[in-house]
């Protein structure tokens, strides 16, 4: 369409694409993402990562007990099954001409089978050469061969990588989220060993600010921030507790009630991935977009993008056909919250600054 920038595609970057049907498959005994009560920006969020990974992560911060976690972990029994190349350690997809691990790569033929989208838990307490890798000692010692070990990141690569209490990570373990986030690789070069294998994934932190604040260098790797807050109405406190208590008592009956709201989520997910490259996104959107950005003080211009990329992704969502002013609106909290200065004499919160913005930059 004239006038119109057109959306470039993603579904050749990422394995999370990777999906051959919507059709629901045996699901986890997690609690399910359909029977979340409340939390609506914090579920959207965690779709909009899921439809376009390119967004940048997401970061959940808000009181314990909110559910940040289970919804997290309920994700990826949401999404369908992905292709990946047969015995591959790092869960390759076959489509890929690129960014294929050394044995992929030299491979001629590629067996391919079904898999779930991984939700990869990484602990506070892990070691560096258990997130990205080391010697497998075991047969170094019984056989005296040199063989990588894959780590946490080679697990997490077309999934998802949760980190709860992302706040208190050390920070000689940021340094490799990092550089890996940065460039969508893990590159291991020790103990005789050089291997590099592919390493993209969503990245999830979870966390309470009021236990500390997260690097600058790492929050701003962090597409969407959600500010989650324990309900204060009465009904919803009483649905939330019902429903968990339903749950704890009959994990099996209590997920088959919402196997239907489980498919209609995981079908909208799938169309808004194939409709991404076809949102419009107007002159008018991204003009609006640098003004709020501008307005706010926003180092860089990774809030515009990713206000972007958002926005057409929500759009996608609800199967509109370009991006309207709605979207941009819905979308900017999210996007925009934690990239703000920090300034000493404002006397209200990152959201409502943000908000104020909106209505002075799209009025």
């Amino acid at each position: 369409m004239h006038g119109t920038i057109k959306s470039p595609s993603y579904k050749t970057d990422f394995p999370l694409y990777k999906t051959e049907t919507n059709r629901a498959k045996p699901m986890s005994l997690n609690y399910p993402f359909a029977a979340l009560v409340g939390q609506d920006e914090m579920k959207r969020a965690l779709m909009l990562a899921a439809i376009d990974p390119t967004i940048g992560g997401v970061l959940v911060f808000g009181d314990r007990g909110t559910g940040k976690s289970t919804a997290i972990r309920a994700l990826a029994d949401l999404l369908p099954e992905r292709e990946t190349v047969e015995g591959c350690p790092y869960g390759c997809a076959p489509q890929h001409e690129a960014g294929l691990c050394g044995a992929c790569e030299t491979g001629s033929k590629r067996k391919t089978v079904k898999s779930k989208v991984p939700v990869v838990d990484l602990p506070l307490g892990a070691t560096e050469d258990r997130i990205v890798g080391a010697l497998d000692l075991e047969r170094a010692l019984a056989h005296g061969e040199k063989k990588f070990e894959p780590g946490l990141l080679a697990r997490a690569h077309g999934g998802f990588l949760y980190i709860d209490e992302v706040n208190l990570l050390e920070d000689h373990l940021v340094d490799v989220l990092l550089d890996v986030t940065a460039s969508g690789e893990n590159l291991v070069e020790r103990e005789g060993l050089s291997v590099r294998h592919p390493a993209k994934f969503v990245l999830v932190g979870s966390g309470n600010p009021e236990e500390g604040e997260l690097r600058p260098q790492l929050l701003d790797r962090f597409g969407l921030c959600v500010e989650v807050r324990t309900p204060t109405d009465i009904a919803t406190r009483i649905e939330v507790v019902k429903r968990r208590d339903a749950f704890e008592r009959d994990r099996a009956g209590f997920i088959a009630q919402f196997t239907k709201e489980a498919e209609k989520l995981r079908k909208a997910i799938v169309a808004a991935r194939k409709k991404l490259d076809d949102v419009d996104l107007p002159p008018e959107i991204l003009e609006k977009s640098a003004a709020l950005c501008l307005a706010l003080g926003t180092d860089g211009l990774r809030g515009e993008l990713t206000l972007m990329r958002a926005a057409r992704a929500l759009a996608a969502l609800e199967g509109k056909k370009s991006v309207t002013l709605a979207h941009l609106k819905t979308v900017a909290p999210s996007v925009l919250r934690h990239r703000l200065r920090k300034n000493p004499l404002e006397d209200v919160g990152s959201t409502v600054r943000v908000e104020r913005a909106l209505e002075a930059a799209l009025s």
